[in-house]
């Protein structure tokens, strides 16, 4: 069940962000005005945990954001937070499955209530942004039909992890 975030399930936010094993990257090519890609395997593995975002309550009231959690019973297990952009896009900021879920078709169903929303808003797709060593979110994004737009080399230069490239990935209706 996809429910939107209210005031009284505002406490679920953040529960579906855990962890994942980093085990390759992306390695996209630009040619002739056509994105193409091949990937790396890593020799070694790594985990990687995004820091919680902070609970924004202007998702619930203003009709141009919105976050739905994804329930199983009463667990939280996925969460897709959205926006729409300057560019007539929304923009998903953030989703998020829990480890014990993946791969179950949550992450799809998180996908499917995006683009609902964003047609219901008059938008012309969806866009977002991974980075290239998150290669299950890649392999995700390509699987359900998402081009990759773009690659910022630069984004992350004042991090910690300053050698991860981010992707841009468009899903246009």
């Amino acid at each position: 069940m996809i429910i939107r975030m209210t005031h009284e399930n505002i406490n679920d936010y953040n529960k579906s962000n855990e962890s994942l094993v980093v085990f390759g990257r992306l390695i996209p090519r630009y040619d002739n005005g056509n994105w193409s890609y091949t990937e790396e395997i890593f020799s070694e593995q790594y985990i990687k945990k995004y820091d919680n975002d902070d609970i924004d309550v202007s998702y619930i009231e203003d009709k141009n954001k919105a976050v739905f959690f994804y329930y199983e019973g009463n667990n939280c297990i996925g969460q897709i937070r959205l926006r729409t952009n300057w560019n007539g896009f929304a923009l998903v900021e953030d989703i998020a499955v829990a480890s014990t879920s993946r791969k179950r078709g949550v992450g799809t169903e998180l996908l499917l209530k995006a683009k609902e929303w964003a047609k219901q808003n008059n938008q012309i797709g969806l866009m977002l942004e991974t980075q290239d060593v998150n290669l299950s979110a890649c392999r995700f994004y390509s699987k359900n039909n998402f081009v990759i737009g773009a690659v910022d080399t630069l984004l992350y230069t004042n991090f910690p992890n300053a050698n991860e490239k981010a992707i841009i990935w468009y899903y246009k209706f």
